[in-house]
């Protein structure tokens, strides 16, 4: 716990935002140095709530309450030994993470949550800055090998646990840098990619082996490698590629051009702001253009804040459910994930989100490109577990466009991947496993969403820990890694 009374005398508070007018000319992170006493005071809030149901709600189940405490009285090196315990890459959950911790906070009954994230995010920054965080080479080599596909942060989690324990760890990456959709699905503006590099560079330094630019495939090729190859070369295999097939919008007019994947998008906008790429390098460009977003969840938000950085004319973003209440739903009482209206950076910045509307129609110009979409108002209606949306008589609409962006979300890994380890995708589309990450391949195991499903950053390191354990205890029939996750969620 923090201070005893902490939490009735200090309200929540939170860094200032940059103003909208300077963030949106350039790709920085867009908040405000936060002093070292302001965060104190705010870990102070910390209650002695007797069970502390933030570590429950944390997939990494992070020992919340002790660093609380040991920032509020200032032990900043012991807090970031306690934070690295349970979390290895603290700068990316301190950024991205929506804190599902929060949500679960004994506090927020009937107050304002403790700002955890915001705890956490300054701690592993000022360990960072401080030289704390250094490099951890395994002082025992076990001899055994093990390849890693993907480099997200499933993969980067059970690659450094497993480095750790002394294996002899290499990660494969199809792009031609580290990082996963960390580095070309998370726009710059909410995580500066020299906070990846840094990350990265300490694996190296401890032992883990990147290939990047390779593809895990059936068959042999230029920049590809089997995985009948990895499988007889190694002595264990983690799958951790992701949930990386979108979902798809199939309506009139989705052939013409200018209508485009989120994750098309996005890497494009990423490789262009990344300082290795020649100016120029995006081919998908919001400049002067009526843009709308279908989806609005955070990859619609990601879509939004770059559409704005590229000055967009206009941005409309749309969403088929209901505009959630401003405050926690009855239908999701504490300590669960609270269905409710929220708002982003890239929100504040500008732009008009739509609620209840569901898109029917693109409209194409004489030359082939989108020149409008055509939808309607929805009511939305669930019974039974299952939600219907009927079109509201009379709600038809058009809305000008001349780039459309599609961020509904994604179904599964590829499933040539699964296919090339001789491994069917479940009726769900992720690749089956059991209760130990095992797949029914022997020494092939898979973690994060290609797994799980698709799901959040904190859940990814999560699972990319929890096997990392089983894989260990594969290996050399015991480890010291730690505890893993109940499974809670098998795909399938």
């Amino acid at each position: 716990m923090g201070k005893p009374t902490g939490f009735m005398e200090f309200q929540r508070e939170l860094p200032d935002r940059r103003p909208v007018h300077v963030r949106i000319a350039d790709w920085n992170e867009v908040y405000e140095p936060f002093s070292r006493q302001r965060l104190e005071t705010q870990a102070s809030r910390c209650m002695d709530c007797g069970i502390p149901f933030c570590n429950d709600g944390c997939p990494l189940g992070n020992l919340i309450p002790d660093w609380n405490d040991l920032v509020y009285k200032g032990h900043w090196r012991e807090a970031i030994e306690r934070l690295h315990a349970t979390n290895n890459f603290p700068e990316f959950t301190g950024r991205l993470c929506p804190a599902p911790c929060e949500a679960a906070c004994v506090l927020g009954i009937n107050a304002q949550p403790v700002t955890i994230k915001q705890v956490e995010v300054s701690i592993i920054d000022n360990a960072f800055d401080q030289g704390w965080v250094t490099p951890s080479p395994a002082s025992v080599r076990t001899g055994k090998m093990v390849a890693v596909v993907g480099s997200g942060p499933a993969g980067l989690a059970a690659a450094q646990q497993l480095t750790c324990a002394g294996h002899d760890v290499t990660v494969f990456e199809r792009d031609d840098k580290p990082g996963g959709l960390l580095r070309y699905g998370i726009p710059e503006f909410k995580l500066e990619k020299r906070h990846l590099d840094r990350r990265l560079d300490l694996m190296a330094a401890e032992g883990t082996r990147f290939v990047c630019s390779t593809e895990i495939a059936a068959t042999p090729g230029p920049g590809r490698i089997t995985a009948s190859s990895l499988t007889a070369d190694f002595d264990a295999v983690v799958i951790a590629c992701g949930s990386t097939v979108p979902r798809d919008l199939t309506i009139p007019g989705r052939d013409l051009a200018g209508i485009h994947q989120a994750m098309e998008y996005l890497p494009l906008a990423n490789r262009a702001v990344d300082a290795a790429n020649p100016p120029g390098a995006t081919s998908i460009s919001a400049r002067g253009k009526r843009v709308v977003i279908i989806g609005g969840g955070d990859t619609g938000a990601d879509c939004l804040g770059t559409a704005h950085r590229q000055g967009a004319r206009s941005v409309h973003q749309l969403e088929i459910m209901p505009r959630p209440p401003d405050d926690r739903d009855p239908s999701t009482p504490w300590p669960t994930w609270p269905l409710m209206f929220r708002t982003s950076s890239a929100h504040e910045e500008g732009g008009e989100r739509l609620f209840a509307v569901s898109t029917t129609e693109f409209v194409g110009d004489d030359d082939g490109a989108v020149r409008a979409l055509r939808g309607c108002e929805v009511d939305v209606r669930t019974a039974g577990g299952r939600t219907t949306f009927e079109a509201v008589s009379g709600s038809d609409f058009e809305l000008p466009c001349e780039l459309v962006l599609l961020a509904l979300g994604f179904s599964g890994p590829e499933p040539a991947l699964a296919e090339a380890f001789g491994l069917a995708p479940t009726p769900r589309g992720n690749i089956p496993r059991g209760s130990d990450y095992s797949t029914p391949v022997p020494g092939v195991f898979v973690c994060g969403d290609a797994g799980r499903g698709q799901s959040l950053i904190v859940w990814a390191i999560a699972e990319g820990r929890s096997a990392a354990m089983h894989v260990d205890r594969f290996l050399v029939g015991d480890t010291l890694l730690p505890a893993p996750l109940p499974f809670a969620h098998q795909a399938g």
